[in-house]
Parts: structure tokens; C-alpha cells; sequence
């Protein structure tokens, strides 16, 4: 696999010949007629004048709308590649091959430039084709068993947004031997200062096979740390927005987080794939959102027992039979007067109007609007018996009766979520009488506010209370549904928030993404097909991601030591890397502890990339001020670093899919103490350990747990 290298601050490249500069030459110049390209097309979205076009000031709205989001999509970011790889197709099948045609055939001796968009010249032809594109597919899939047509690929390399290397694989030579790719190695281990890149460049063949997944199904990834399962989920956004285009921007996409500093570092993956209009939230986010229209405001938090029991599956019958609980039978019949005659319908045909619909798997709000429009018919049956013939004005009429509305409002009364959660929670007997069967006493006592609440907007509300708030109000009235949903560290989950998510997606397709053995809170799950019935995502195919590409194979191999006791059933990472990465574990006395771990981060910001100094949240004040009197600046999670600030302290509760180039783990032991229970902690610790992607230093004073000096 020949490389050629004009860089030379970069790793050594394979053999390099005295001709190389004219190719290189020729693909710089390339890049400058694509981004030359790029301008242009932006500059004609810019003067489209759109003011005759619209029949309406609303139709100029959305317009106007969709222009500004076309021009901002064809922004050339400077230190973004506009394209990174390149194939060539090779000779057309013919009918003396015996092996069938390629998809790929008809491509025979074009050439392709595969980037982050489409660009392409002022008569139409493509000087860059996108990386979704199905001509653009075998650059990842593609090798020397399975060529399909290609007889180049040549991938770039960049520094600082300049082409400064290349490097190419003829497929169809079988003399030429396999390689790993050092531009692609290279790319992998690439110091990280900011927010998460997007992996557009690197993806690999297992992980292309989920990014191009169908949208009619959902898609769970179990990953190991450093697989890119995260990078898969928003890669397969963007593939299924560029696919399905028109029919995503009627229904919507989402992507859903653990925590603001997690979607603040994913955030700029999307823009840079041109992508701009895919809302991030947090499950929290999204019900206390939801919840704030009956005035739920979240100020409280719950225990971890309180919490683990509000998001117990159990809740949603509860709260099922609690929404349904003012149903009554009606004990008198309904007189309708029109005109100069009376209709009367009796209980008894009330009471089985009222029993039909109960029995029917309705919502509560579309039951109680159908009742009077059943109680309406009732009565033009009636009508039409003694010789009139009522129409359907007639039915809208009797349904709005004033005798109609009385028997409704006294036999399905409304009912308010917030409310409805409120009494749930500060009634005994209330709660007793719908838990029965459900929860037993000390359950229901766990359950329970220990002061009950005069009113919603005066409670006290946790976020566990809040989804409950959101599975009330779906009862009640159904939850819009998107199209597509990306739902990242998923592992760590209720029951009650996966039902939350699976409402937001109930006709539309998700991407679950999440590894077991990080499940940091009590009712982490424990099995992906638990989780994904609780989502309403049942039968639904589960990929695992076992190959990492950014953990260093020392540090990976030493937090698989916890595997046994966090998830026993869960295989072994492993990892591309060459090198195996820095990797130091340090016992100091209890009073060098602060200076050791002071030392370790000035080592780690001698190198180029980002230092995040994981710590126990306990202990965050105490190192924070050490840091300070140090002098030595710092950032907080989400905060993008800089070349002046590259130190990011961390609690470890905050840790989860956050990546940096060196960590030093501060007291492996208080973190792992932090958590409620012992698996928990080490799942936590597992996470902490796993943030490096070119060195780890632990420092400890407290002896290390021993799941970890296992070998």
C-alpha cells in the first residue's frame, strides 16, 4: 500500500518515489477547484431571489426558511476536508466472467472524490460525491477478497486542513500485499482538542453496515468503550436524513443524550456533515418539557430506592388504572330534547356504551370525546325509528346537548396528568387502591412524598416524578411520534424513561445505542432485549460492537478486568491500535496524593491533545482549588478546550462519553465508594477508565478495589 508524505511532522510513511509530487500536486488542485466549487454553489443559493415566487407571506416564510438552511449547509469550514478518500472504478464485467455483474459495474473507469458533501461544477458534474451516496459505499466496504469494481483506493491525509499525503490501495492487483493503512491510522490517533469529530473518514466495515441500516427498522449497538458507537448513531442520522429526506423533514429526527455536557460535545458532528436541523435533548429534557404544560416544575430529587421504584415498569398499570379511576356507571338514563319531542336513552344502554369503550385500547382523552358522539347515535337511531331522517349535523348537535355533556362530565370525567400524578403521590388510600396487587405496602410507602402537596405547582417534583407526569399526559392524549430517534448511553435507563422515549418514536424507527457494562445507575438494565421491549421496540436487531479504534489496547485490556463482576456476559474489547497507548498505575502515600495527581496532569499537557482529570464527585471541590493554586487553568465537562486550556476536570459522574487524550484517574477507590452499591461503582469505574484514547495514569493512595488486581 504505497503512502506518500509531504508532511513532515507525520509518522513514517511507506516508501515514497521522486514522482510523487505531480499526483499530489493534481489532487491539490482538486481540492482547490471543489472548494472553488463550494463558494459558488453558495454563492448561487445567495442570490436566488425567492420574493415572486410564494403565493402567500407563509409559503415566503418557509421558503425563505429552507434557503437559509441551504446556504448555511454550504459553508466551507477550513480545517474540515472537503473530501478524504478517492476510488477508481475498474474494468466493466463482461459476459466470459463467471462471476456475476457488480452494482458497481456500470461505474467502470470513473474516478470519484469522496467527501463530507456533494459538490459540483458549473455544468452539473460532480466534483465531490457524498459519502452517503451509494456509488461512495465500497470505499468503506471494499477490499481485496470483495473489490466490488474498485481498482483504486486512495485515501488523504491532512494537516490543518491542507492535503499534505495520500496513500493508495489497488484492489484488483492481487500482487500487492495487505496492509494496514497508515493515513487511516493516523487519523484514528489524532490528538483531540475540542468536541467529538465525526468519524466520516475512518468508518469501518462493520460499523458502515449499521450507519447504512434500514430506516423501516430499529437498530440496538451494543459497543464497547472506543468502538464508536456514538459516532455510528449520528452517522447513521445523517445517511438516513440524506435517504429519506423528505419523509424525516415531515416527522422529525432527535437525538437523545445522557446530559447537556455530553450533547454540548457532540453537538458540531451533524454541522459537519451538513446536517443542521436534528434536535438534541435529554430524556430528562424531553418529559419535564413536556411536563412544564400542566405546571410541573422539577426542583427535587428523589433517593436512589424512591427513583429505581418511580421508573419500575409496575408504575405504568398504576398509573393506568389511576387515569381510568373516575370512570363511573352511569345510574340514570340521558333525555335528550329537541324540538317539541324527548329521547331518552336508558342506564343500562349507557352503562354498555361506557363498558364498550373501556374494554377498548383507547386513550383516556379519545375515549371521553367518543362517548358523546356513541350517546349522539344512540339517539338517531331512536330518530330514524319514528320515521325522520337525521344526518350527521344532527348526530354533532345531540353530542353537544347540554343533557348529552352532564352525563359525560359525571361518567368520564376529564382528567389532568399533573393533577392525576399529584394525588397519586400524596393520597395513601388513592394510592393503595391503584397499586394494589402492584406494589406492596412498603413499596407504595417508598413511592409516596413524605409531605403531601397542597398543589401542582407548589410541589415539589423530581425528575422520576416528571415521567410520570409524561406517561399520564400519553394516556390521557397520545404523544406525537417521530420519525427517527437516536437514544445514546441507553444502558442506563428506567423502565418508565424507556417507555418515555419508545412514545416519541411509536411509528417511527430508533437507533439504541449503549454498552451494558457502563450501567452507572441502580435500574441500569440488565439485557437489551428487556430494554428494547420496554421501548416498544420488541424483536429488533442487535449489533455488538467488539473492536474499539480510540482506547489504547493497555488500557482497555486493564478495565476488562472488571467485565467478570459488572458484565459477566459481555465479550472482551479489543483494539485496532498499533501502539499500546501510555499506561501507569501509581501507589503514593496518602499526603502525596493531590501532588502526585498535580504531577501526572502537568506530564499530560507536556504532550499535545487534551488532559481530563477524572476524580469522585466528593472530591472535586479539593482538587479543583489544588488546580487553581497550582496554577494551572481548567474547563469544565462540555467546555471545549483550546490551545491554551487543554485541562478538563471531571467528576466521574459526568465522565460518560467523554474522550480525551490523556486521563489521570484520580482514587480509583472513592469513585467506585461514591456509587449506592458496589456494582454500580465499578461499572463507574469502568467508564472513568475507559475516556483515554492515547494515555491513562491512575493514582492512588486508598488500596485499588480488587476486581481490579485481578489478572
Amino acid at each position: 500500500m504505497p503512502a506518500h508524505d509531504t508532511d513532515p511532522s507525520a509518522a513514517p510513511a511507506p516508501a515514497t518515489s521522486a514522482g510523487d509530487d505531480g499526483p499530489l500536486e493534481r489532487e491539490r488542485a482538486h481540492l482547490a477547484g471543489s472548494r472553488a466549487a463550494l463558494r459558488a454553489m453558495r454563492a448561487d443559493a445567495e442570490s436566488l431571489d425567492i420574493s415572486d415566487v410564494s403565493a402567500n407571506w407563509v409559503n415566503a416564510e418557509v421558503l425563505r426558511a429552507q434557503l437559509d438552511q441551504r446556504i448555511e449547509s454550504l459553508a466551507d469550514l477550513a480545517h474540515t476536508p472537503l473530501f478524504f478518500g478517492r476510488l477508481d472504478y475498474g474494468h466493466p464485467h463482461t459476459e466470459a466472467d463467471s462471476a456475476p455483474a457488480s452494482p458497481y459495474a456500470h461505474h467502470a473507469g470513473h474516478s470519484f472524490y469522496i467527501g463530507r458533501r456533494h459538490v459540483h461544477d458549473a455544468e452539473g458534474d460532480p466534483m465531490v460525491v457524498d459519502w452517503r451516496a451509494p456509488v461512495s459505499q465500497p470505499f468503506y466496504r471494499a477490499s481485496k477478497k470483495d473489490p466490488q469494481d474498485v481498482a483504486l483506493r486512495r485515501r488523504f491525509g491532512y494537516t490543518g486542513g491542507e492535503l499534505t499525503a495520500y496513500e493508495d490501495e489497488h484492489l484488483g492487483d492481487p500482487t500487492e500485499a495487505s496492509q494496514a493503512s497508515a493515513l487511516l491510522q493516523r487519523e484514528i490517533e489524532k490528538p483531540r482538542v475540542g468536541p467529538m469529530r465525526d468519524i466520516v473518514a475512518t468508518i469501518q466495515p462493520e460499523q458502515d453496515v449499521i450507519v447504512r441500516s434500514g430506516i423501516e427498522g430499529t437498530v440496538c449497538v451494543q459497543g464497547a468503550p472506543g468502538t464508536g458507537k456514538t459516532a455510528v448513531g449520528l452517522h447513521r442520522v445523517a445517511y438516513l436524513l440524506y435517504t429519506h429526506r423528505e419523509r424525516l423533514a415531515r416527522t422529525g429526527t432527535l437525538v437523545i443524550g445522557p446530559n447537556r455536557s455530553f450533547l454540548h460535545y457532540i453537538e458540531q458532528v451533524l454541522p459537519a456533515l451538513g446536517e443542521l436541523q436534528v434536535r438534541q435533548a435529554t430524556v430528562d429534557g424531553l418529559v419535564e418539557e413536556a411536563a412544564a404544560r400542566y405546571g410541573v416544575r422539577v426542583r427535587g430529587r428523589d433517593g436512589a430506592e424512591t427513583a429505581r421504584l418511580k421508573g419500575d415498569a409496575r408504575m405504568a398499570q398504576v398509573l393506568r388504572r389511576a387515569v381510568r379511576a373516575g370512570v363511573t356507571m352511569p345510574a340514570e338514563g340521558c333525555v335528550v330534547v329537541r324540538g317539541s319531542r324527548r329521547w331518552r336513552i336508558p342506564s343500562y344502554e349507557l352503562q354498555e356504551l361506557v363498558e364498550e369503550l373501556l374494554q377498548r385500547d383507547m386513550r383516556y382523552g379519545a375515549a371521553r370525546e367518543a362517548l358523546p358522539q356513541r350517546i349522539a347515535h344512540a339517539v338517531l337511531v331512536r330518530m330514524e325509528q319514528a320515521g325522520e331522517a337525521p344526518d350527521d349535523r344532527v348526530q354533532d348537535a345531540v353530542a353537544r346537548n347540554a343533557a348529552v355533556k352532564a352525563v359525560v362530565k359525571a361518567v368520564w370525567p376529564a382528567v389532568d396528568p399533573a393533577k392525576l400524578v399529584l394525588r397519586l403521590l400524596s393520597d395513601p388510600d388513592f394510592l393503595a387502591e391503584q397499586a394494589d396487587g402492584l406494589l406492596d405496602a412498603d413499596e407504595q410507602q417508598a413511592v409516596r412524598w413524605a409531605k403531601p402537596a397542597r398543589g401542582v405547582k407548589s410541589a415539589t417534583w423530581s425528575a422520576a416524578d416528571a415521567v410520570l407526569v409524561d406517561e399520564a399526559a400519553d394516556l390521557v392524549a397520545r404523544t406525537p411520534s417521530l420519525g427517527h430517534v437516536v437514544l445514546d448511553e441507553a444502558q442506563d435507563l428506567s423502565p418508565m424513561q424507556y417507555r418515555a422515549v419508545g412514545r416519541r418514536c411509536t411509528t417511527g424507527s430508533a437507533t439504541v445505542l449503549g454498552d451494558l457494562a457502563q450501567g452507572t445507575t441502580p435500574w441500569a438494565t440488565s439485557s437489551w432485549q428487556e430494554a428494547l421491549s420496554h421501548l416498544g421496540k420488541q424483536g429488533s436487531h442487535v449489533e455488538e460492537l467488539t473492536q474499539g479504534f480510540r482506547v489504547p489496547r493497555d488500557v482497555i485490556a486493564y478495565a476488562s478486568r472488571l467485565l467478570p463482576s459488572i458484565a459477566p456476559g459481555l465479550a472482551e474489547a479489543t483494539s485496532i491500535r498499533e501502539s499500546p497507548g501510555d499506561f501507569a498505575v501509581r501507589a503514593v502515600a496518602a499526603e502525596e496524593q493531590t501532588a502526585a495527581v498535580l504531577a501526572a496532569c502537568r506530564a499530560s499537557l507536556g504532550r499535545e491533545g487534551s488532559t481530563g482529570l477524572i476524580v469522585a464527585d466528593a472530591r472535586v471541590p479539593a482538587l479543583a482549588a489544588a488546580l487553581e493554586e497550582a496554577g494551572l487553568p481548567h474547563l469544565a465537562p462540555g467546555e471545549e478546550t483550546s490551545a491554551g486550556v487543554r485541562l478538563t476536570l471531571v467528576p466521574a459522574t459526568l465522565a460518560k462519553g467523554l474522550e480525551y487524550d490523556y486521563v489521570v484517574l484520580d482514587e480509583p477507590a472513592a469513585i467506585v465508594s461514591g456509587e449506592p452499591d458496589a456494582r454500580t461503582g465499578l461499572r463507574r469505574l469502568y467508564v472513568c477508565l475507559t475516556r483515554a484514547v492515547s494515555g491513562l495514569a491512575v493514582v492512588h493512595a486508598e488500596p485499588l478495589p480488587e476486581a481490579l488486581t485481578r489478572t
